[in-house]
Order: C-alpha cells, then structure tokens, then sequence
C-alpha cells in the first residue's frame, strides 16, 4: 500500500463502491482509496487476492468533529446509488439532527468522540428519518384504489402491528391496530389498510390523535358511513421510566357513523375483535 500525505492511524471505511472506496479518520485526516480495476494473485494457487491502494489524504481543520469530516467525504464522494440519492433528497435535515444528538451526549456527561459514539448521531439522524417519514407523507393516497362491489358487511382487518413515536418524550409506543368499515359500494385492497395504519404511525403523536387520523382518512377517502378503529399498545414513557408499569396496555376507539350510532352493529365489530379466535 503506498501512501500520499500522512498516515492516519485509524481508518472508518465509510463506503465501498465500484473500484473506489471512501474513508474518513479519526485525527484530522480523509482518505480516498483508489482500487486498480485489475487485481492480481499472488503466492501459491488459491491464494488471496490482493491489490496494491494508492491514498490521497486531506487534512482536516483540527477543529472539525467526525460528523464534519463525514459531510465533506460525502462531497467527495457523490452519491451513487438509490439509497444515497434518497439522503440527498431528504425532507430530513441530517447535519441538524447529528449536532443535536452530540450536544445532548455532551450535555449528560458523555465524550461524544469516543469510539463506541462516533457514529451515533449519525445514526440517530437515520433513524428518525425513518420513523418520521410519515410527517412527509400522504397515508390517505393508499385508499384511493377501489373497486365496485355489493358487499355491505363489515370488513375487518385486526392485530395490524405499528410502532409509533410518543411526542411528550420521544419514546416509542407499539402494538396493534384493528380497522373496520362496511363498504358503501366500494371495497379497497386489505394491504392499503395496513399500509394506511403503517404510515400514520411513523410520526410523533399521541396514541389519541393516530386512532382519530386513521378514522377520519377511512371515512373521508372510502366514502362509508360505518368506521371502527381500536389502538391498543404499550408505552414506553410508561414501562422504562415515570411510574415503571411494564405491560400496561392504553386502548382507544373511533366510532363513527353505524358503529357509533348502532349498538348492535358496535357489539358485532367488538366480538369479532375480541372473540375467542382472536388473540
């Protein structure tokens, strides 16, 4: 391996694409690793591949943290593949969330620069563009696809398993949702329902709000009279930390139109539920 500029002593392989591969280190230097496109063996018949590497190190302002060093190699390196180009066209602002998380690290006495921290802000970063990405999206577009139809019963999809984000803390909440409706003409695809429950959940809410959402995007968008959507999960604000009560369950309904109306219909949707060949 031959080397231009100093030696870093410890290299992050940030990314391997192609014949190039990107670094970043720890000490006030980058690194771009320039792979020949032809390797040859060496030794005795099976032996290895290897291929010689020719560096090119940037130093670094001493000042600039690992985040900063990871920015300016990724202006190095422009994106190259779907899931980069997917972060460069984020709704999501990444360098704001990484400064964020080293400022709440320092601010509880941890040394953010650390090896086991280095990368975590960045990869609290990804996370939440994760479990936001509903906040950027339409849930109701799943529900725009529907087909004709004379069943006027009721359709029920149960246990459908979400994670959602708690607003008051930021702590996840997961369980399950059931979502009913009898079709006014109209059915959609069973998936959309569970995709509809998928994407209200990815967001910071209260339990309240995502059961009300979900309803109202079902009565709004299939055109029924006949909603019934029941949320039941289990906190963490409450099992981890506050009063501790791991298992505790909070369980919200949105009734509307024949459900709220109905007692019998209600007392149907709620057996089919809870009855015994459910969980």
């Amino acid at each position: 391996m031959t080397v231009s500029g100093k030696t870093p002593l410890v290299f992050l392989i940030h990314r391997l694409e192609h014949q190039r591969c990107i670094c970043f280190a720890k000490g006030g230097a980058n690194a771009i690793f320039e792979l020949p496109k032809k390797q040859t063996k060496t030794g005795s018949a099976g032996a290895a591949e290897r291929a010689t590497m020719s560096i090119a190190v940037r130093e670094l302002a001493s000042e600039d943290s690992w985040d900063d060093q990871h920015d300016q190699m990724e202006q190095l390196a422009p994106p190259r593949n779907a899931a980069s180009r997917e972060r460069a066209d984020s709704k999501v602002d990444h360098a704001a969330i990484r400064q964020a998380v080293r400022m709440i690290l320092k601010a509880v006495g941890e040394d953010p620069d650390r090896e086991g921290l280095l990368e975590t802000p960045r990869r609290v970063a990804k996370m939440y563009e994760e479990m936001f990405a509903g906040l950027h999206l339409d849930p109701g577009r799943h529900l725009s696809v529907t087909f004709e139809e004379t069943y006027d019963e009721i359709v029920l999809v149960k246990n459908i398993e979400f994670t959602s984000m708690c607003e008051h803390h930021l702590l996840p909440f997961r369980g399950v949702t059931h979502v009913a409706y009898i079709p006014n003409g109209r059915v959609t695809g069973l998936s959309k329902l569970a995709r509809l429950v998928e994407e209200v959940a990815r967001r910071p809410q209260v339990q309240e709000r995502m059961t009300k959402t979900i309803a109202d995007l079902l009565e709004a968008r299939l055109g029924t009279n006949a909603v019934g959507v029941i949320v039941q999960a289990e906190h963490s604000c409450m099992s981890m930390r506050g009063v501790r009560k791991q298992g505790s369950m909070t369980i919200t309904s949105a009734m509307r139109g024949t459900f709220a109306r109905n007692g019998a219909s209600r007392t149907e949707l709620l057996s089919l539920i809870h009855g015994d060949s459910g969980r």
